[in-house]
């Protein structure tokens, strides 16, 4: 009997002990949650035919080479607050609308410069203007020597976009996270173009060039729900049929390439969702 007590005794406290739900940490909810990141980045960007019209020139550069053109790696700019968007830089704000979803607006501040001296293909006519250049092209050799042209969006190829973003986390270890990223957006060009072209005199003013569509993955390492790094590689396609050229509106240019970017970020998470009393 004494056994038998002892032993129903233990199943008893067994169950109890069981039966009770072990405490459970509460979980880090996305919904309603603000974000934002300010970061740089490195380009790259596929071959383009650029054409150029003015009042005496209509002309077409096949397959021109251009390339980014980052800072020196340095406290100043990088650091500097009055210089920290000299260099290629990427904002963005963003807002969870559900656990894994998010809406973000934000600038990618590329730059990109003509490789100079580059000798491509030329087609179209010139006339009226610097004296040696003056003709008619057939798909000639062309060398883009600065007395013939100089071009660049380094101030910078803006691109102001929107994207729609999903947020997975794949490992969580004390207080930190690693998080997947993946997205697509669309927005406009917005670049402020260095030209000089011909002899003319430069345009050097910001001005709505075209649109771009772009798509991106991205690891996210999260340091106590707030503090995080990310990386991104991103890509996409940039269309701009309206470039500003020189001081008088009727010379513009127009071209469309591909672009690729790595992105490095530093941000914060601004969680707003309300604990349920």
């Amino acid at each position: 009997m004494k056994f038998k007590t002892i032993f129903y005794s233990f199943l008893l406290i067994s169950s109890f002990a069981f039966s009770q739900e072990p405490p459970v940490k509460e979980p880090y909810h996305q919904k309603g949650k603000f974000f934002v990141y300010f970061g740089w980045n490195r380009a790259w960007f596929t071959t383009s035919d650029i054409h150029f019209n003015g009042a005496n020139y209509d002309f077409t550069l096949n397959n021109v080479v251009a390339k980014d053109r980052p800072s020196h790696l340095a406290a100043d700019p990088y650091l500097n607050p009055s210089r920290f968007t000299i260099p290629q830089y990427n904002f963005r704000v963003g807002y969870f609308f559900n656990e894994h979803w998010s809406i973000t607006i934000g600038d990618d501040h590329m730059k990109y410069v003509m490789k100079q001296n580059q000798t491509v293909k030329i087609n179209g006519g010139i006339s009226d203007t610097v004296a040696h250049y003056e003709g008619l092209y057939s798909n000639e050799d062309i060398t883009l020597s600065k007395d013939f042209l100089q071009f660049e969006h380094t101030d910078g190829l803006n691109y102001i976009n929107t994207d729609i973003r999903r947020f997975d986390n794949l490992i969580t270890y004390k207080r930190f996270k690693l998080n997947a990223t993946e997205g697509f957006g669309f927005g406009v060009l917005v670049p402020r173009t260095n030209t000089t072209l011909l002899s003319k005199e430069r345009y050097d003013q910001f001005h709505l060039s075209g649109y771009g569509l772009g798509a991106l993955v991205g690891l996210n390492l999260t340091y106590n729900n707030w503090l995080f790094l990310q990386t991104e590689l991103k890509g996409g396609y940039i269309n701009m049929p309206d470039i500003r050229t020189t001081n008088n509106k009727a010379d513009n240019a127009s071209q469309h390439f591909f672009f690729t970017q790595f992105n490095f970020e530093l941000g914060a998470n601004i969680n707003l969702h309300k604990k349920s009393k």
